[in-house]
């Protein structure tokens, strides 16, 4: 039982992080343009990144295909390891946190998702170390 609510808490804490997110760059584009820029992207991105973020969210909450789901995921860790690479190369280390806090909320949701959903992901372990601490 614990391990479904590490796989809830975990998800939601992504998808807050990523909805958070995703507001931002709506409400804020101006800035986020300016933001991308000084991190070295261009700011024709922004409506693109709405659109994966609220997507991915999407695909992980109402997980209609396994396969979906776990593109959603693959997709935001490589998101994800882009955002910190490109915080750190531009010495924005305060601007990494948020991350380095999606990266581990991804990898405990994407780990424990098994043992909360009712269709099984065949790339997530069957038997997380999770799983076995709580058993």
């Amino acid at each position: 039982m614990a391990r479904k609510y590490v796989y809830w808490i975990s998800t939601a804490l992504l998808s807050a992080l990523y909805l958070t997110s995703a507001a931002f760059y709506i409400t804020q584009g101006d800035t986020v343009r300016q933001l991308l820029g000084q991190l070295g992207f261009p700011g024709f991105l922004v409506p693109l990144l709405i659109a994966a973020k609220l997507l991915g969210v999407a695909a992980i909450l109402a997980r209609v295909s396994v396969a979906l789901s776990d593109l959603a995921y693959s997709g935001m860790l490589f998101h994800l390891l882009l955002a910190l690479s490109a915080h750190l190369n531009a010495s924005d280390y305060g601007g990494s946190v948020p991350a380095l806090v999606g990266l581990v909320a991804l990898v405990v949701s994407f780990v424990t998702q098994n043992t909360a959903r009712a269709k099984s992901s065949p790339y997530a372990p069957s038997h997380s170390p999770l799983q076995a601490a709580s058993a």
